[in-house]
């Protein structure tokens, strides 16, 4: 009987997630990440007099939008960090990970890439419109700090 050791290799093909997996993905975090301020801005809007925000109301607002703070910190920096998969991510079977080692890129590189977005925006938004003719799929941010969104 002979061992064989498995084979760790990389694999030879990369299936890169599309452009829309990458898209909802990324509304299905922000819509989760959004609610707490959503219903923040509701009481606030309901506890106004006269459209002057209350007190009690704008502390109800701050302090839910700091709760939605908090999700979008979790889910996108250090759950997509040390995962490589946000809750949209998963939701639609997909993976960040880094370009060269294909495991997933940590909490501070993810915030890193989040924000090497204003790349992307700051030409008019079409860096993010690069996955649909590059190669890799890749947008300015990805190329910026090497990594590429696969599928899981």
């Amino acid at each position: 009987m002979t061992y064989t050791a498995p084979d760790y290799s990389p694999p030879t093909t990369v299936n890169y997630a599309n452009w829309l997996q990458r898209v909802g993905a990324y509304l299905i975090d922000v819509i989760i990440a959004s609610i707490p301020s959503w219903i923040g801005a509701g009481i606030n809007t309901a506890m106004s007099t006269d459209g002057q925000a209350s007190g009690a109301g704008l502390g109800i607002y701050v302090v839910l939008s700091l709760v939605s703070l908090g999700l979008t910190i979790y889910n996108r920096w250090i759950q997509a960090g040390k995962t490589g998969q946000s809750w949209g991510k998963k939701a639609l079977k997909i993976r960040l990970v880094g370009e060269e080692t294909g495991q997933p890129i940590g909490a501070g590189m993810a915030f890193v890439r989040d924000l090497a977005h204003i790349v992307d925006a700051i030409i008019c938004y079409v860096g993010f419109l690069f996955p649909l003719w590059d190669a890799k799929r890749q947008t300015l941010a990805d190329k910026i700090v090497k990594t590429v969104v696969v599928s899981a």
